[in-house]
């Protein structure tokens, strides 16, 4: 098996890290976490899905080629610079709602229904207001995040957020974890209570 041999690249994918590497966007999603978050979301038919910093959308693009047409999904970014980018690849994807908006904020007032997946790439989500993230996964619902192993653009200490997330999600009685040492480091937790 050879997992570098990726098929089904979303059409969209070269434009946006044309895209990416044009304006110097440097946190752009793995191709490895984009065909994970393909096949997860494929999984999950006629579901509602939340993306917690969108970027420049990469991993958007992957979503959505998962999604069937029934799905919804909703991602989050603060970066208006981000959000136009995204929109213009993507906004007339009824599927879809982009938010420009502070994650944090956003989460804190979410009154909405659960989701089925969400992928948290950003601060909010992941590192701060992950109780209140937890509590929008439904049950048997996807919580994915990356980046957990060290990356060239970590600021000093920040292992010891990782560690501590990962500490505080073992200890969760109601999630379900797989921990992989690969891509860019991915935790796949389900919510099964």
């Amino acid at each position: 098996m050879n997992d570098s041999h990726i098929q089904d690249i979303p059409k969209v994918h070269n434009q946006i890290q044309g895209k990416s590497d044009e304006i110097g966007f440097t946190m752009p999603s793995d191709l490895y976490v984009g065909t994970f978050l393909k096949t997860l979301i494929s999984s999950k038919p006629k579901s509602r899905i939340l993306e917690l910093g969108t970027g420049i959308g990469l991993s958007l693009s992957w979503m959505i080629d998962g999604m069937d047409r029934d799905s919804h999904l909703t991602t989050v970014d603060n970066d208006p610079e981000l959000i136009e980018i995204a929109k213009s690849f993507f906004g007339n994807d009824k599927r879809l709602s982009i938010v420009c908006q502070d994650g944090a904020e956003w989460i804190l007032n979410y009154s909405g229904p659960k989701f089925d997946l969400i992928f948290a790439d950003a601060w909010p989500g992941k590192y701060g207001q992950l109780v209140e993230t937890l509590n929008m996964l439904r049950v048997g619902g996807f919580y994915v995040i990356d980046d957990m192993i060290a990356q060239p653009n970590w600021p000093e200490g920040h292992d010891k957020n990782v560690s501590d997330l990962v500490g505080y999600l073992e200890k969760r009685e109601d999630l379900t974890l797989t921990k992989m040492n690969w891509s860019t480091g991915i935790i796949l937790a389900v919510k099964n209570k």
